[in-house]
């Protein structure tokens, strides 16, 4: 069983808030608007870090994470990007491989609403964990915790942080 922590636009912003959760899982999965490469800097030092890179990242940040991370983890299919949509409204770069192709786990960031939705048509499950930074629209910081055990993905969280100022 691997525990994850799976966080997005942070938008250069770290605190102790996240870096204990961070110590609490096996490894964190970043989706985007990461903003200072100090971010992932410092989760690397604690974790191991997947990650892909979002609309306001530098080119630091693209040269070391990709735009689309796709990896298996036990026995589950993954995808991450930054922005990919939604059931029923999945971004048009991603939508028919996404249709051919679905993985178990969709996850993606940019819009800083956290969203979980299962996509019945296509079998799998959406995540979207909102935003952990303070930079945005979002009201409430946010982030999800969850476990994958061989094929099940299961003891799904949401962290809500505080609400932004």
């Amino acid at each position: 069983m691997t525990k994850i922590l799976l966080l997005s636009d942070t938008h250069s912003f770290m605190d102790a808030q996240i870096l204990k959760f961070v110590k609490q899982v096996d490894e964190v999965w970043h989706v985007g608007d990461i903003g200072d490469i100090n971010v992932t800097d410092t989760i690397k030092k604690l974790k191991p870090l997947r990650a892909v890179y979002g609309n306001i990242d530098n080119t630091e940040i693209r040269s070391e994470f990709p735009l689309d991370n796709k990896f298996n983890i036990e026995k589950v299919a993954v995808w991450m990007t930054h922005i990919g949509g939604y059931p029923n409204r999945y971004n048009f770069r991603i939508k028919e491989e996404i249709k051919n192709n679905p993985p178990k786990l969709f996850i993606s960031g940019h819009s800083h609403i956290l969203k979980v939705q299962f996509d019945k048509r296509l079998n799998l499950l959406h995540l979207n964990p909102g935003a952990a930074g303070k930079h945005g629209h979002h009201q409430v910081r946010t982030m999800m915790r969850f476990d994958i055990d061989k094929s099940e993905i299961k003891n799904l969280e949401i962290i809500e942080l505080e609400k932004r100022i």
